[in-house]
């Protein structure tokens, strides 16, 4: 008894530690943002402000540009996830349900995208968007986009299609569906856990994605919020009251898709990794 007592507690007490080192950086990124100043320069911590002030998002938002590229990033962000989910669908059921030439190839070149590094071909990116006249362009951000998160849609996908029992899709064929409308009425209603995980995992990666934008849009109009981030403490010198309330604008809009959807994006991932 006393055995299995300590085999739970150590598991229990190394999850607990490595949850507060994980949240630790984000509870201090919120709480410095609601400081007065006085308190983040102090000598001594204050881990529990109790004098709150919202000071430093005014100034956050009130910087230039930021309403203009908090639009640009959520544009971009949104067109482009949605754009790779509907090509995801489609290439996800025919290499799920059909067989042919090719198949297994055309899988494995999915997985190698995958794993490739985007850094290594950003000269690549820029030749073909410099001499397709796109510079500056939100056109070619979203177009990227879009591929970057392409493969992980289409392999967690597929995992996804591939657990729905192919009996349904007979079934409602045999009741006079056709393919595509055994395929809306009845396989895409059950990929909303898939779809969610991916949705979720392609707006994280277009949200902070930063290579890119740094080298194809010089024009700040055409810019989104992680290189306006990244050049914020520049505009603000040391106010870090204002840059830890930018961060935390930034941060916003993950950790509330994330609270939403991370139940489905669990079984999702989970369901789209047994079968495939």
């Amino acid at each position: 008894m006393k055995r299995s007592l300590i085999g739970r507690l150590w598991p229990n007490a190394t999850a607990i530690f490595l949850f507060a080192i994980c949240v630790f950086p984000v509870y201090w990124m919120f709480a410095t943002a609601f400081k007065p100043t006085g308190d983040i320069i102090a000598e001594t911590p204050v881990f529990f402000p109790t004098d709150v002030t919202l000071d430093h998002f005014k100034t956050a938002m009130a910087a230039d540009h930021f309403w203009t590229l908090a639009g640009n990033s959520l544009m971009v962000t949104v067109v482009s996830v949605l754009m790779s989910l509907v090509i995801a669908l489609l290439a996800s059921f025919a290499l799920a349900r059909m067989r042919f030439k090719g198949r297994r190839g055309f899988i494995l070149t999915f997985m190698i995208a995958q794993m490739a590094p985007w850094e290594v071909m950003v000269i690549a990116i820029y030749m073909i968007v410099r001499d397709a006249d796109l510079l500056n362009s939100l056109v070619s951000l979203t177009f990227f986009y879009m591929i970057m998160v392409l493969p992980f849609t289409i392999l967690t996908l597929r995992g996804y299609v591939a657990a729905v029992p192919k009996e349904l899709e007979e079934s409602a064929m045999v009741d006079g569906c056709t393919r595509t409308q055994a395929f809306i009425k009845v396989i895409f209603p059950l990929l909303a856990p898939g779809l969610m995980a991916t949705s979720l995992f392609g707006f994280i990666t277009a949200w902070n994605e930063f290579p890119l934008v740094l080298i194809l849009n010089k024009d700040i109009e055409s810019q989104t919020l992680p290189l306006w981030l990244s050049s914020f403490r520049t505009v603000f010198g040391d106010d870090w009251g204002a840059t830890m309330a930018a961060s935390s604008l930034f941060a916003v809009p993950i950790l509330i898709l994330f609270v939403f959807l991370q139940r489905k994006a669990v079984s999702g991932l989970t369901s789209g990794a047994v079968k495939g």
